[in-house]
């Protein structure tokens, strides 16, 4: 993995797909590489870089190289060390076949025993190169009949872009669980595993599905087994621009009271009118009579789920479990037929999440002769887990409607994740006797978080002051509890992602369980004590700290006086009904791990050993 790019058409200005990668750079990398047929030479042009696209594009502006097809990737290491030997593109032998790959290839060690027994020289450590010389294997003339043969051979995971000198005219592309989408222009094509690639220059693009080859020339776009509809993109490249912020990530966390809005725009009135939620019409009948819903989701993801286990639990009274989408799928959870399976990711492609989705369906349809209820919550419409949760009658989807999230860590997409799952709470919960009394309290208090998330984004100054003092610090403990437990988690999560600095999440009660062990002068705490039913608990929990020297940096509601009698630091948000803190005390966490990350010299948008989407296994 992490990102590909593919074009064939009338230009022949490989500067374009250069820009389309650019595009990419926000999924992180190690390398970065190019092949395009030169149809002056007859070859095919290679050239590959460890670090960084601009490394790439200056080497590229040094040569006099054009043509069509080309082909570009950036490399996340998977197999064999990040360097320009195994950056991609790889070729066969002949170097007559070139390719790019996202994916994992599970049994290239007894392919490739078997290609060097027949003669195949492997200058790389990967498994991606085994496509090439299997294809070579396979070609006679045709490209896309080689690398159909090839991929018969191969077990694993795929998004590929081929080009061969020999078969000049085509690129063929193929997917199996890894992402891959081709925009249509005028005579032109474009492929990208992610669309922010290619939606400025087109918004008609057909996502491939699992088992899909197809072979596109400059007038045509044709599928070996079947023919797949054109989507409409429905976002634009100026929303992702910085827009005057120095990072995409502080850009993004300034947007949450847009993406709050957008959220809940056209959903919260309907909700409180009709007790509807648009993409749960076709299984509104099936969520009624669920006796339990289990949530698949992975990271930050997996942390905005378990605050939805909270809320609809407290609404519906409906058993929730929440579970690491890579360990659900490696062992055989309970599922019967009146079991809802939501699957949440921002991108809608992490590759542990599909899997536990597929094996859930296909489980119970063998079982009960009728798959499980499955919902996806995802902010890339058509992705795969939007398009397998939402295929057939007994299946739902959510959009958070967040626009693109350049920033390799979560932030605006968090927030809209809180809010969405306070709207299912409320859907859920009027489906099983809910008071509309309730409703609406919840519902006037989500019309006011837009305008609070501004004023907490309002002391962004005080927060970076904080962040001044403590930046120094090598660990963190974060605590919270009830509703802000998860936020624990995800602040403590965000600091080590961006800053590199050392955090942990704990429940404020299960500090005395270990934690505590580690406290001293050196050691400081972000606590989460808003005005809640559990504060005095929280406080017991701080004054324990003080006891032993820790420094605390609160996050509390405004007015309270007491705690500032008590912490070293404080930040105070706006009050707001308990239940939904969450989306507001989770933003100046994102702000102090941010300016942290800034004087610490980090690479905010791009932390190291970071993708945006885990695409691989």
């Amino acid at each position: 993995m992490c990102g590909i790019i593919g074009y064939i058409g009338a230009k022949k200005n490989v500067a374009l797909g250069i820009e389309a990668l650019k595009r990419l750079e926000y999924r992180g990398y190690d390398s970065a590489g190019l092949a395009v047929f030169d149809g002056a030479s007859g070859e095919i042009f290679e050239l590959k870089t460890a670090g960084r696209i601009k490394n790439l594009e200056e080497k590229f502006q040094k040569t006099a190289v054009s043509g069509c097809p080309f082909i570009l990737h950036t490399r996340w290491a998977t197999h064999g060390v990040p360097n320009e030997i195994n950056a991609h593109p790889h070729h066969d032998c002949k170097k007559n076949i070139y390719l790019v790959h996202n994916g994992i290839i599970e049994n290239f060690k007894s392919l490739r025993r078997q290609l060097e027994k027949e003669g195949h020289k492997f200058y790389s450590e990967t498994d991606t190169e085994i496509l090439c010389h299997l294809s070579e294997k396979f070609f006679k003339g045709n490209l896309e009949n080689a690398v159909q043969e090839a991929l018969r051979k191969v077990e694993g995971t795929y998004a590929l872009a081929v080009i061969s000198k020999e078969d000049p005219g085509k690129l063929v592309i193929a997917r199996k669980s890894s992402p891959l989408l081709v925009g249509r222009g005028k005579k032109e094509f474009i492929v990208a595993s992610d669309p922010a690639a290619i939606v400025s220059h087109t918004k008609k693009v057909v996502y491939l599905e699992d088992g899909d080859i197809a072979v596109i020339t400059s007038r045509s776009l044709r599928f070996l087994k079947m023919k797949r509809p054109d989507v409409v993109l429905d976002w634009d490249w100026e929303e992702a621009s910085k827009g005057g912020f120095p990072h995409y990530t502080l850009k993004e966390i300034y947007e949450a009271p847009e993406v709050i809005e957008n959220a809940i725009r056209g959903r919260l009135t309907r909700l409180e009118k009709f007790g509807k939620l648009g993409g749960l019409e076709r299984v509104e009948e099936s969520l009624k009579v669920a006796n339990r819903l289990l949530i698949s989701s992975s990271g930050s993801s997996y942390f905005s789920s378990l605050v939805g286990k909270y809320l609809i639990e407290e609404y519906a009274g409906l058993p929730v479990e929440v579970e690491h989408s890579a360990e659900l799928r490696h062992r055989k959870p309970v599922l019967d037929e009146n079991t809802a399976f939501l699957t949440v990711s921002q991108s809608g492609e992490t590759a542990d999440a599909l899997a536990a989705l597929r094996e859930a369906k296909v489980a119970t349809k063998k079982k009960y002769g009728k798959h499980i209820v499955t919902v996806g919550m995802v902010n890339v419409v058509g992705s795969s887990i939007a398009r397998e949760s939402e295929n057939d009658s007994r299946g739902g989807g959510l959009y958070n409607y967040a626009g693109p999230e350049i920033g390799v860590a979560s932030t605006k997409v968090f927030v809209s994740q809180l809010v969405i799952f306070a709207l299912l709470a409320l859907f859920l919960g009027r489906q099983r006797g809910l008071s509309p009394a309730k409703v609406r309290q919840v519902a006037r208090e989500l019309r006011l978080l837009s305008k609070k998330a501004k004023e907490v984004l309002a002391l962004d100054g005080a927060i970076k002051a904080v962040a001044e003092k403590y930046c120094g610090a090598s660990n963190f403990l974060y605590i919270g509890r009830k509703y802000n437990f998860p936020i624990a988690l995800e602040g403590a999560l965000k600091l080590k992602e961006i800053s590199y600095v050392h955090a942990e999440g704990y429940g404020a009660g299960e500090m005395k369980h270990g934690p505590i062990a580690l406290i001293d002068e050196n050691f400081p705490t972000v606590a989460l004590a808003p005005s809640d039913a559990v504060y005095k608990k929280v406080i017991s929990n701080i004054m324990e700290i003080k006891a032993r020297n820790g420094k605390i940096i609160a996050v509390a509601t405004k007015g309270n006086r007491e705690i500032k009698k008590i912490a070293d630091d404080v930040v105070y948000i706006p009050k707001i009904l308990e239940e939904l803190t969450p989306i507001l005390s989770v933003i100046p966490l994102q702000l102090f791990a941010y300016h942290v990350a800034v004087l610490r010299g980090c690479d905010v948008d791009k932390p190291r050993n970071l993708a945006k989407s885990v695409t691989v296994e």
